[in-house]
């Protein structure tokens, strides 16, 4: 087997015949049909900033829903909670950025640990549900960050590089403001994992009356892909999975299992199973 990239960045995977091998067995054809259905690399709109400001302005509407306080044990909760712990190994009494803040859920948590924490982020609709929580957030974009060079110890972006099409161009404004020997925590989608086949072969959720979440632009970067990305004079230090077993948040809503999928998905975080995550988050070194 083989894995071809092509001109559009989606992973082909073909079966090469060597002299005198059978043909590939039912269960090899398997596999590769459900790899090639994870290998997907973009879906939805075209990731302009009008596009996805629109998208982000209609979702802040019912961002909350399923989120603290709303619903504070459930699936968005554990989520958080695994994205906020790794941003304070990190960023205890530092100065942090959190890009793409939306409604301030994380950025209000990093506040409690940091010398000073900034939000920034694209959507006015989410940036008044943050500065109603008086947090300093900022209007502008992860692509052409407003600070000055080194202004941060820790940059950090969840959900968010994954709806930006520069993303090179996203982690280098990221890796800039960041201060010599500081780190960026960048999180990206995981084509190959239960959550990145539910994303290919399942419904889009709503985020709003009439809008979808294929509405907006989206893409997935393996694990793999994820180190020929990062910018210049950085490396990647740790890497923490999240997501690893629960196919969807629903299940997460029943009692019994929720509590195993908690304690599973915190054993397994940062194991190698990391690679599996749905979200793949990685601690980048700026040298």
């Amino acid at each position: 087997m083989t894995c071809d990239r092509s001109s559009s960045d989606r992973f082909d995977f073909k079966v090469i015949k060597t002299r005198g091998e059978s043909e590939p067995s039912v269960l090899r054809n398997a596999i590769l049909a459900i790899l090639s259905a994870m290998s997907m690399h973009s879906t939805g709109g075209d990731g302009s900033h009008e596009a996805n400001r629109a998208y982000y302005d209609e979702f802040s509407q019912v961002y909350e829903r399923h989120r603290r306080p709303n619903a504070a044990d459930g699936y968005h909760a554990l989520v958080d909670d695994l994205e906020v712990e790794l941003c304070a190994r990190y960023g205890k009494g530092r100065d942090i950025l959190e890009c793409g803040c939306g409604t301030g859920l994380i950025l209000e948590r990093l506040a409690q640990f940091a010398r000073r924490a900034t939000g920034i982020d694209l959507s006015p609709g989410m940036l008044e549900l943050a500065r109603s929580r008086g947090l300093d957030a900022v209007e502008g974009s992860v692509t052409s960050l407003p600070f000055d060079d080194g202004s941060f110890d820790v940059t950090c972006s969840f959900k968010v590089l994954a709806h930006v099409p520069d993303i090179g161009q996203a982690l280098a404004e990221m890796a800039r403001v960041t201060r010599p020997g500081g780190v960026i925590v960048a999180e990206f989608y995981n084509p190959f994992s239960l959550r990145g086949l539910v994303k290919k072969l399942g419904p889009a959720g709503k985020v709003g009356k009439t809008t979808r979440e294929n509405a907006v632009y989206t893409r997935f970067d393996s694990p793999w892909e994820v180190p020929r990305i990062v910018p210049p004079n950085t490396r990647i230090e740790a890497a923490r999975g999240i997501r690893i077993v629960t196919p969807a948040a629903v299940f997460m809503r029943v009692p019994g299992l929720r509590g195993m999928l908690q304690r599973t998905e915190r054993f397994l975080c940062d194991s190698p199973a990391a690679v599996l995550g749905g979200f793949y988050v990685v601690v980048i070194r700026k040298a």
